[in-house]
């Protein structure tokens, strides 16, 4: 790929330039991104030591937890540094970094995407066809759904990536955000952009409306099989199975449309910061107490754990 440019690399510009908010924002910030590794990193382990919940709803609970530190690790710690720097300039990246950088979150946050839907793939299943549900999501389903999550999520990143930073920089390097993400960085584009808004949108449709629209299609099946069962427990049961997934769809889609379904010229900095900073630490923070606080088998793993620990 050649590079026609005279922008060698980007300065990240943060939140604010105040100090005194600084110290502030650096420690709001440093707690949240703890949360995040701390509450992400109990499912995973708690996952992965107990053996009743090796079911393939916790193993993509455990990519999905996975995901969400990854997701952060490339926001956060660039953010935090940013943010101790004195000078602006001191929080520079190459134009490769800065490449890598959001093919990284692009990664992710394209995985994250198809992972939900796989998730509510499984669900369904285990709903509308329970005696089944071994049969079809067996060990080696569940790795190659795994797999294909990972694999879509990476061409479709690099792809977008390498679109984008075809394009010609030469103007300002300095970006008013406080990561680099597709909005910020094609601001900075001296040519015109108007084909990659139309690449953002179309891979919108592919890695968000599509998948929600699967999403919807088997909580449609899924919504109509609960409404046959005779048995109130039942009802209440497969509802609460459910519940944790819908409110993560809820927070991901619903962050997702409001994020990328726009131009790249629309919106103030502020406006666009707010929302980005939405995308990055609503889900990763409320996904562990999603599907940890109001899931039994997870909170009585975490207690044997615990447990465990403390005796040893």
């Amino acid at each position: 790929m050649e590079i026609q440019t005279n922008v060698t690399e980007f300065i990240l510009m943060g939140f604010s330039h105040d100090p005194h908010l600084q110290i502030f924002l650096i420690l709001v910030f440093l707690v949240i991104y703890l949360i995040i590794l701390v509450g992400n990193m109990a499912i995973m382990l708690v996952i992965r030591v107990d053996p009743h919940l090796h079911s393939p709803m916790y193993i993509f609970l455990s990519h999905l937890s996975f995901v969400d530190i990854c997701h952060s690790s490339v926001v956060f710690p660039k953010m935090l540094v940013n943010f101790l720097a004195k000078h602006k300039t001191i929080s520079t990246i190459s134009f490769l970094g800065c490449a890598t950088q959001m093919y990284l979150f692009l990664l992710f946050g394209n995985s994250e995407c198809c992972l939900l839907a796989v998730m509510s793939y499984d669900r369904y299943v285990a709903i509308c066809n329970p005696m089944s549900y071994s049969l079809i999501m067996s060990r080696k389903v569940t790795i190659r759904l795994a797999s294909v999550v990972w694999i879509a999520g990476n061409v479709v990143a690099f792809e977008q990536t390498v679109t984008i930073f075809k394009l010609s920089f030469h103007g300002s390097n300095k970006m008013e955000h406080f990561f680099y993400d597709v909005i910020p960085v094609l601001k900075l584009a001296s040519t015109d952009t108007s084909l990659n808004d139309v690449i953002n949108i179309a891979l919108t449709v592919v890695f968000i409306i599509f998948p929600f629209a699967l999403i919807i299609t088997s909580y449609i099946c899924i919504l109509s099989t609960i409404l046959k069962m005779r048995s109130a427990e039942g009802r209440h049961k497969a509802f609460f199975t459910c519940s944790s997934h819908l409110k993560t769809v809820t927070l991901f889609f619903g962050r997702g449309f409001i994020t990328y379904m726009r131009p790249a010229s629309s919106g103030s900095v502020d406006t666009n910061q707010a929302i980005s900073l939405l995308y990055t630490v609503i889900t990763p923070v409320f996904n562990p107490i999603i599907y940890s606080l109001r899931n039994k088998e997870v909170m009585e793993a975490l207690r044997k754990l615990l447990g465990s620990s403390r005796t040893s």
